[in-house]
């Protein structure tokens, strides 16, 4: 997995003046938790631009003054509720041999020939929950759909990998195509029966995203 480098100052004082004096200077408090105790930085908030607005997911180096480094995943983040500021992040030390949990965005790749067809391609987990070492994460999960077919899904039991254990249901659907009232049904896309039903279900049916 790609790592992004956050410099950054150890804080000495944690309470809530000196808080708000860094946060008025443009910086950041944080806090990286799972070592021998809990370790309080700041940086400037710039510094986590590529971290925070992006899709992608990435491991973090975080690099003090004074020459401390160490690596982890951000945990949390805290945004203003009126700026949209960030105000607070939370991260977690990594190490080699402990295992860590982290969400992976899913990536669809290729054209599914049942939309192609006039089927919904519904994207129901945009990321996915997993345990492994830090050095099994992956970057994304790439799914190719460019065999799925109307009235068909992918599921997290296709992406089962020895790498790394997936904290969700092997049965949980990850994207699927369904009917459309417009829907062309080939030969080989046999509904068993199904479209009528699933039409009238997609008139109504909402994606849900996550």
């Amino acid at each position: 997995m790609k790592s992004i480098t956050i410099k950054g100052s150890e804080r000495e004082s944690v309470g809530k003046k000196a808080t708000k004096a860094l946060r008025n200077a443009g910086k950041v408090p944080c806090v990286v938790y799972g070592g021998d105790k809990p370790l309080h930085f700041s940086a400037d908030e710039l510094a986590f631009r590529d971290l925070v607005y992006t899709p992608n997911a990435h491991t973090v180096a975080i690099e003090l003054d004074g020459g401390a480094s160490l690596k982890a995943v951000m945990q949390d983040i805290q945004f203003h509720p009126v700026t949209d500021k960030i105000i607070h992040i939370d991260f977690y030390q990594l190490f080699d041999d402990k295992v860590v949990t982290m969400d992976i965005p899913v990536r669809l790749v290729g054209n599914s020939p049942g939309v192609r067809n006039g089927g919904r391609l519904l994207f129901r987990k945009r990321k996915l929950a997993i345990k492994a070492l830090p050095d099994k994460l992956p970057d994304f999960f790439d799914i190719d759909i460019s065999k799925l077919k109307i009235g068909q899904n992918i599921s997290v039991s296709s992406l089962l990998n020895d790498d790394f254990t997936i904290l969700h249901p092997d049965n949980q659907v990850v994207v699927q195509v369904k009917t459309a009232r417009t829907a062309i049904v080939t030969d080989d896309e046999d509904e068993e029966g199904e479209e009528g039903a699933e039409g009238a279900e997609a008139a109504t049916e909402e994606a849900t995203q996550e």
